[in-house]
């Protein structure tokens, strides 16, 4: 019975490993689900949530390509004010991604920092007290297979925000190495919305 078990396990991680690595369909189709409709980043305020740092203080990965569009999404638009979130307060990686955008043209006195939040969750609910006597057509922009759970977040939170995204698992699905990193963030978003909704943050 052991080795039957055993052997069947094997042949499941045979089969994850033969459709991760070599059927990205699902893979884009699956971001796809957990990502809002496309659009556009056009508003007053640009909302950037923050990811990774390294211990160094230096942004990672994730909040490296976000900062890149949103200094994409700032040169092409109308944006007048970014506000940066992310946490914690002893090390917050809104820091250096400001820092980043300040290095790229965007005005130091139009970028603010959420220095708090250490969740997608928190990232909304501060970034709806910062924001909530201030006017205009605010922009959140995010991961795409992040952008559904935030959006929903942050309008749980009172805040109306339109959401776009940048092809983050998109791009990284059509480099094979990547597609397992890809499958991961996947997993961790899917599981990570299941969470929200059963506790009725979004």
């Amino acid at each position: 019975m052991l080795g039957r078990a055993i052997l069947r396990l094997l042949a499941a991680l045979g089969l994850l490993l033969t459709v991760v690595t070599f059927c990205p369909p699902l893979l884009r189709a699956w971001t796809r689900l957990l990502s809002v409709p496309y659009r556009d980043p056009k508003g007053d305020i640009l909302i950037v949530l923050g990811g990774d740092s390294l211990d160094t203080g230096v942004i990672g990965v994730t909040s490296y390509w976000r900062c890149t569009y949103a200094v994409i999404a700032w040169r092409a638009g109308s944006f007048h004010q970014l506000l940066v979130c992310g946490g914690p307060p002893k090390t917050p990686v809104s820091a250096p991604m400001r820092g980043f955008l300040v290095s790229q043209g965007i005005p130091a006195t139009a970028v603010r920092l959420e220095t708090t939040s250490t969740s997608t969750r928190t990232n909304a609910l501060e970034a709806a007290r910062l924001l909530a006597r201030t006017p205009g057509v605010k922009v959140l922009l995010t991961s795409d297979y992040h952008s559904l759970r935030a959006a929903r977040a942050f309008r749980k939170a009172g805040l109306d925000v339109l959401p776009c995204y940048f092809p983050d698992a998109l791009k990284r699905v059509n480099f094979w190495p990547d597609r397992w990193r890809v499958f991961c963030d996947l997993s961790l978003e899917t599981t990570k919305l299941a969470w929200y909704k059963l506790h009725g943050w979004i």
